[in-house]
Formats: C-alpha cells, sequence, structure tokens
C-alpha cells in the first residue's frame, strides 16, 4: 500500500475518532498512531511517510471545515450533513480537501483514493455515493496542472 493510502486511511480514522469522541483531531491522530507504535501492524509506517501525510490532511480538514463543509453540502442533492453516515462524511471531507487546497494531487487521483477508501471503510453503496458527489464538486473545478 502506498505511503499516500496509509495517509489517508489514518486521517480517515482520526477524523471519526475526533467526530465521536469529541477529540481534536490531531490529538485524535497522535492517539491512532501510538496503538500501533507496539508494533503490532509492522508494515504502518507510524514515523514516516504515512503519519506527516496523515497530520497534512487532519490539519487541512479541520482548518477548512466550514467551507469544506459547504462544498460538501451544495453538491450533495437530497442529503444535508447531518444525515450522511460519518465514514462516508469524512471520506469526503478529506477529499474535498484535497480538490481544493492540494495542487499537487490530480483530481482523478484523489476521486479513486476516495472511492477505494470507501470501499475499505464505508458500507456497500458508499463508493458510488461518494463517487457521484466528488464528482459533481470536481467539474466545477479547473484542471491541475
Amino acid at each position: 500500500m502506498s505511503s499516500r493510502r496509509e495517509g489517508r486511511e489514518l486521517a480517515l480514522q482520526a477524523l471519526y475518532s475526533s467526530d465521536a469522541e469529541s477529540l481534536g483531531g490531531t490529538f485524535a491522530l497522535k492517539k491512532i498512531m501510538d496503538n500501533f507504535a507496539d508494533g503490532s501492524e509492522p508494515s504502518l509506517d507510524v514515523h514516516g511517510r504515512s503519519f506527516t501525510f496523515a497530520t497534512e490532511l487532519v490539519n487541512g480538514v479541520l482548518s477548512n471545515s466550514e467551507a469544506i463543509d459547504r462544498k460538501i453540502e451544495e453538491k450533495s442533492k437530497n442529503w444535508s450533513i447531518a444525515r450522511m453516515a460519518k465514514v462516508d462524511l469524512n471520506i469526503l471531507r478529506l477529499a474535498v480537501f484535497e480538490l481544493f487546497y492540494r495542487p499537487d494531487i490530480p483530481k482523478n487521483v484523489t476521486i479513486n483514493e476516495a472511492i477505494e477508501v470507501a470501499k475499505k471503510f464505508g458500507a456497500e453503496d458508499s463508493p458510488a455515493f461518494i463517487n457521484g458527489i466528488l464528482d459533481e464538486i470536481a467539474s466545477s473545478l479547473p484542471d491541475k496542472e
């Protein structure tokens, strides 16, 4: 698994924990990383690029949460933020952050990664739901260089 995919998955878990346990996102990420620091998941890069990328994502989503949620609500027909599954919502938040604030990541990569993370962590219909909303959002953006 790529370090960026791993970072996205860690960021998702941190944001979900942050929502579920009312923890700060950075604290939630540190808590998750501490759980893996014992070596129980030897392939997990707890001190390298995955953690760095996850931290950037979590901090970026939290710093821009109002704008990100507004963009999601604008494009999610018949779905308010409050009605969305928390896993799906946080996958969307991560992807929208990447789409708007990470010009170094191509749009199609962001969308594909969000779908793959949704397949792993979301419900059966999560990938299609996330793809639909992200396609709507991405279609309004200029292509990244």
